[in-house]
């Protein structure tokens, strides 16, 4: 397996031209936040990424996580590693200072944790996993709750978990059967969740569940459900973990990839009842979902991002190594990076790659713009700018890891079936980040039915008008973005046409909403990418007027925006007739016949 090299320089590239650490330094607390820091940050989280977790990769692949004499013992060398993760304050950066954070931009956690998960996802997805409780508790939980658990989560010192999906209940909440009895000043939590991801392992000496489940007068449906706190081990009078809850992994998932990521069945109370503290008010267990939810989104497109990237180094250094046939203007036998068609994949790769990290990284920004805003419309603004964006970046980047991961198993050829390169395990890993957190069509629909349709397209409108107004500057731009800017007219206008047709007959069938949902994400997805590529673009050519500027990264982004223009934006057309087409060949063969 090739030796992973964090793509410093396109992050710093993409923070600074299309972020906007200018912007970020101005918010509060954020005075510090400069260049020179991110780059630093960014070098560091660089040689953790290559030199700790991407060695234990394929081996831990390979080893995967073991249920053994009732405890879940993680791959070797993952100890170390999560210990070395925890001193060298990973856990903490984007955390709040009153727990022990750091407290720097979200953006920026994004970008270090595209390290981790390109490195070594298995083991990213327990950092990420406590980022979200830690975000959950911080927001809904009482101040005592705050105190004896934020503190210890933040420093890495406990993970957290999410315990949501049952048996017989997936993406369908309002099934749930885990039941809540009180009991003092807590609760009895017994039950069966499913598929939890780091539910159990040995590299802490304990861990936070957060639980979903029903009190014994919950309504019926999702406005039933709370969310309770349950620790792996009780806690001591000097809050240290204790004895052992009545909490248990009783078998681990055998999964197509991240075997080191162990997925656990967990059963809460066997022996009479977890003890559990409530998280919110009761009942309001869905809201305090949707907080963890969203920043696990977030955090998975990340990983879509990551992975790509990942497959897309594994592919080109094989390519530039593999020798077989000739090329034009190569003399005697070529490698194959002078393949056109292994270009035109290799090509493909780097465009998607990079568009979705752009996409990812403003995403990510609209979270802190919104957190650190003073203004209360702006606030506003930037939110729904963040929550619109979501579904996107979530959904739009790991489709597009399938497509790169899948590339770089081709580029590879036969090499890339066999498990010794690792190119295969990028692929396997890949699948599952379309499904959890939200599959694509889940994505799809919370975007068309939650972020467009329900404000009435205003937050959409807003947007696209942002996006026309930078077809100007395109055009002013002058000759060397003619190419560029006939790839980004085309596909903005593809957005607007799908847009009107969802705003006058996306309701006019109940099942257009649904029908439609995934080739418009698509759509919006290709058009942002194309959108931050051509911005980049720009950046770029203004950059190689400075003395000292990197020539080679430049020119690089110049030609990678015009091969998305030519090559990707032109997706847009086919996404569109998908939208365009609505439910009704969809719907024609009724359930029974097909």
């Amino acid at each position: 397996m090739t030796e992973y090299t964090a793509p410093i320089r396109d992050m710093q590239f993409v923070l600074n031209e299309l972020v906007g650490v200018d912007r970020l330094a101005q918010l509060p607390g954020n005075e510090e936040v400069t260049p020179d820091l991110l780059e630093a940050i960014l070098e560091e989280a660089g040689k953790y990424a290559s030199g700790v977790l991407a060695p234990l990769n394929q081996s831990g692949d390979q080893q995967g996580a073991k249920l053994v004499d009732g405890k879940v013992v993680e791959a070797d060398g993952f100890a170390n590693a999560y210990q070395l993760f925890v001193e060298s304050g990973w856990s903490s950066i984007s955390q709040s200072s009153e727990y022990g954070g750091q407290g720097l931009p979200h953006v920026l956690q994004s970008a270090v944790s595209e390290m981790w998960n390109a490195s070594n996802l298995a083991f990213s997805l327990c950092p990420m996993l406590g980022s979200g409780a830690i975000e959950a508790i911080e927001k809904h939980a009482t101040d005592e709750l705050k105190e004896t658990y934020l503190h210890k989560l933040v420093s890495g010192e406990w993970t957290g978990t999410m315990n949501l999906t049952e048996p017989q209940a997936g993406t369908d909440l309002a099934a749930i059967r885990t039941k809540a009895v009180p009991e003092g000043d807590h609760y009895l939590i017994s039950g069966q969740k499913i598929f939890i991801t780091w539910g159990d392992h040995e590299m802490t000496d304990n861990i936070v569940h957060l639980v979903l489940a029903r009190l014994p007068d919950a309504p019926k449906g999702v406005k039933g459900i709370s969310l309770f706190l349950v620790p792996k081990n009780l806690l001591n009078d000097d809050g240290g973990a204790g004895t052992r809850n009545d909490v248990r992994a009783v078998s681990l998932e055998h999964k197509m990839g991240i075997h080191a990521s162990p997925t656990c069945v967990m059963a809460f109370g066997e022996e009479g009842g977890a003890v559990g503290y409530l998280v919110g008010k009761e009942h309001s267990g869905l809201a305090c979902m949707f907080t963890m939810m969203n920043h696990a989104r977030i955090g998975v497109g990340i990983q879509g991002v990551a992975i790509a990237d990942r497959a897309y180094q594994q592919a080109v250094s094989y390519a530039r190594d593999r020798v077989q046939g000739f090329a034009p203007g190569v003399d005697g036998p070529a490698a194959i990076i002078h393949h056109a068609d292994v270009r035109r994949m290799l090509m493909i790769m780097r465009a998607q790659t990079e568009a979705s990290r752009a996409l990812a990284y403003v995403a990510s920004a609209e979270l802190d713009y919104a957190l650190g805003s003073k203004d209360e419309q702006l606030k506003q603004a930037h939110m729904a700018r963040y929550d619109l964006l979501t579904p996107i970046a979530k959904a739009w980047s790991t489709e597009v890891a399938q497509e790169v991961t899948s590339l770089g198993v081709q580029v590879h050829g036969g090499m890339g079936f066999v498990e010794e390169t690792g190119c295969a395990q990028h692929m396997r890993d890949a699948r599952i980040t379309t499904i959890y957190e939200g599959t694509t069509g889940i994505q799809a629909n919370d975007l068309v039915g939650r972020k467009i349709l329900r404000d009435g397209g205003r937050t959409l409108m807003a947007l696209i008008s942002e996006l026309e107004a930078f077809e100007g500057q395109l055009e002013s731009a002058g000759t060397s973005m003619v190419t560029i800017n006939n790839g980004y007219r085309e596909g903005l206008k593809a957005l607007v046409e799908a847009s009107q047709w969802l705003k006058t007959k996306g309701l006019e069938s109940p099942n257009a909403p649904g029908a439609i949902a995934v080739n418009y994400l698509m759509l919006m997805g290709t058009v942002l990418g194309g959108w931050l590529m051509a911005r980049s673009a720009l950046a770029a050519q203004k950059n190689l007027k400075n003395a000292g500027c990197d020539e080679n990264f430049c020119h690089g982004k110049l030609a990678i925006a015009n091969f998305y223009a030519e090559h990707l934006m032109p997706r847009t057309q086919t996404y569109l007739a998908g939208v365009l087409a609505g439910d009704s060949s969809i719907m024609a063969i009724p359930a029974e016949l097909l």
